[in-house]
This record gives structure tokens, C-alpha cells and sequence, in this order.
């Protein structure tokens, strides 16, 4: 992870001191680091009494993160384009636009500032504090906030910590490479972070319907390219019969990915009648982000997601073949 430095810490400053208002987004289904980051944010318009509305489409499927849900909105106030002037936004976790989902405004008019770690992000300029080696948003949300303000209190260093410990994978995702990582980690447990409790919040909870859903999954499961890949799908009545409730995919993926030779996974979720969404994840060298994109997702190496046309029987054939030139 790369320190963030003086110049984007002022260029930041800048763009805060430019704005009389905020809007602060994340991208649709949000996860840990998402709201994470997001809350970290507000809590630096805090220190400078900047007003802001925190944004995000959702829906919240994930427990662990349910909680978070009440602090964010879904919807705008009417802006007149005096206040579309006045008002900054700033996005969390994502580059895109198109990644915040489906709104009730054009976001597009606004200034914005992007906070992200995606190694398939495209943005750049001073408006930019974009560091794919970072593990998660909310470690560079951490720098700016303690090169700004300083030692977090404990709720602030609590949040930061939950998007740490959600993107790492409670650390289990970090390298020999990493150890400022878990420096950062040091100063958030410094001011109050509990690492037990923060554990138990991000993996506990579940509701039993997840496990019936999950045991579906881990049936379904296929090899592909050798038993490098596994490929596994949920179906809409799998969703309406289990899903409700939330799911807990990252299960899915440890398991399968401690299964011998097994580099990379495939996770088709039928979301419509003529949409997808796909999780991909994998270990060592293979490059998930290129998969993703080539269907208009993205991520990181060894994380990431798409959102496209298409049921599962012909995606899952379409995508296979993209593994298989690399596994």
C-alpha cells in the first residue's frame, strides 16, 4: 500500500474548501469497505461542518452491514442548478458512475472526487486518490483522515478497522509486502478498534436460510480447465426460496478455493430474466479483474465482479472460455 501523500491530502482539502455541500456515494451493493469508507469520509466533512447526504442504492444484503443501512438514502432532494454549483461529490470504493446503480438523480452534473483501490479503474487527475495496491478503500479513507485530523475516536477507528478487516479478509488476503497494512490496522486498535468483536460483527449473524442456500451452491459446484475452476450458480427461485434474507457468498469462495488445485472461482447469480450479476475471486497469479472485464466488471486481481446481459446457461460456457486461456 502506498502512502498517500501531502500533495493529494491538500488537493482533497481543496476540494472540500470549494463546496458548501456533499453528496457521498458508493457503489450498489454495498459491502464493508464501501460503507466504510463512506462513513469515514463524512467523518472529515464532520471536522470541517460541511453538510452532507450519504447515498447509495443498495440493496443491503449482507448482514453484517445492515445496521449501516439507516445512515444512507437512496434518493436526492430537488437540486436547482444554483446548488448543483455548491455541492461536491465525492465516491467511495468505485470510479464509475455506473457502478453507484440505479438513482433518482444524474449524478454526472456534479463535480466529482474519486476515492478508490480498483485495479480496473480508469480515473485520474487531482480529483483523484486512486492506489490499487491499497487492500481496501478505507485505508486510504484512514491517511487522509489522520493526515487531516489526525487520531480517530474509538466509533471512527471501529468503522475504519470493519472496512480493513472485510477486504482483507480479516488479513487473510495480505502479503509479505504488506506490513504498513498492519500498521494501519495498530493505530485503528491504538484508538479503540476491538479486532474480536469487530470479527464476530463481519462474520456472525447469519441467517439460517444462507446456510441452505449455500449447501445448494457447494452441490451445484463444477470443475472446469483442469480443476483449476470452480463454477457454481444461483437461479431467481433459488433467490425467492433462500435469498431474501442476504447470502454469504464469501464462504462460498474460501471454500472453494481450499479445495486442492483449485485456482479461481465462478460465482452466476440470475438477477432478471435478462441480467447477471458475476463474483469471481482466485489466488496467486491468476488476474480475475481481466475476466471481469471483458464483461463489463472489474475489481482486483484476485476480487472482482460484473453485472451483464444474459441468462446463466450461456454466460457461464462464455466465460469458461476466457478462464481457459489463462488456467
Amino acid at each position: 500500500m502506498k502512502t498517500v501523500t501531502s500533495e493529494q491530502i491538500e488537493n482533497f482539502k481543496n476540494y472540500i474548501s470549494k463546496y458548501e455541500r456533499f453528496i457521498i456515494a458508493g457503489h450498489k451493493e454495498p459491502d464493508g469497505d464501501c460503507i466504510s469508507s463512506c462513513l469515514g469520509v463524512s467523518y472529515i466533512l464532520d471536522y470541517f461542518d460541511k453538510p452532507y447526504i450519504l447515498i447509495n442504492a443498495g440493496p443491503f444484503k449482507r448482514s453484517e452491514i445492515k445496521d449501516f443501512a439507516e445512515k444512507f438514502t437512496d434518493s436526492l432532494p430537488f437540486f436547482t442548478s444554483q446548488d448543483v454549483s455548491t455541492t461536491g461529490l465525492i465516491i467511495c470504493d468505485c470510479s464509475e458512475i455506473s457502478r453507484l446503480g440505479e438513482l433518482d438523480t444524474d449524478l454526472k452534473v456534479f463535480d466529482q472526487f474519486i476515492i478508490d483501490h480498483h485495479k480496473t479503474s480508469s480515473a485520474e487527475g487531482k480529483n483523484t486518490i486512486i492506489d490499487p495496491t491499497a487492500p481496501a478503500a478505507a485505508c486510504i479513507v484512514q491517511q487522509i483522515y489522520e493526515g487531516i485530523i489526525g487520531k480517530p475516536k474509538k466509533e471512527e477507528a471501529e468503522v475504519l478497522f470493519f472496512g480493513l478487516g472485510t477486504d482483507t479478509g480479516f488479513f487473510r488476503f495480505l502479503d509479505s509486502t504488506q506490513a504498513n497494512v498492519f500498521n494501519s490496522a495498530a493505530r485503528l486498535v491504538e484508538s479503540g478498534a476491538n479486532p474480536r468483536e469487530l470479527y464476530s460483527k463481519m462474520t456472525g449473524g447469519k441467517p439460517f436460510m444462507t446456510r441452505k442456500l449455500l449447501g445448494l451452491m457447494l452441490d451445484r459446484a463444477s470443475l472446469y480447465c483442469n480443476g483449476k475452476l470452480v463454477v457454481t450458480y444461483e437461479t431467481m427461485e433459488d433467490t425467492k426460496k433462500y435469498g431474501q434474507e442476504g447470502r454469504d457468498s464469501d464462504a462460498l469462495y474460501s471454500l472453494m478455493l481450499a479445495v486442492e488445485n483449485v485456482q479461481a472461482v465462478l460465482f452466476v447469480r440470475q438477477e432478471t430474466e435478462h441480467n447477471c450479476t458475476l463474483g469471481f475471486r482466485s489466488k496467486d497469479i491468476c488476474d480475475v479483474s481481466a475476466i471481469a472485464a471483458k464483461f463489463g466488471g472489474g475489481g482486483h486481481k484476485n476480487a472482482s465482479g460484473a453485472s451483464t446481459e444474459g441468462k446463466i446457461e450461456t454466460i457461464i460456457p462464455a466465460i469458461v472460455k476466457e478462464f481457459s486461456k489463462v488456467l
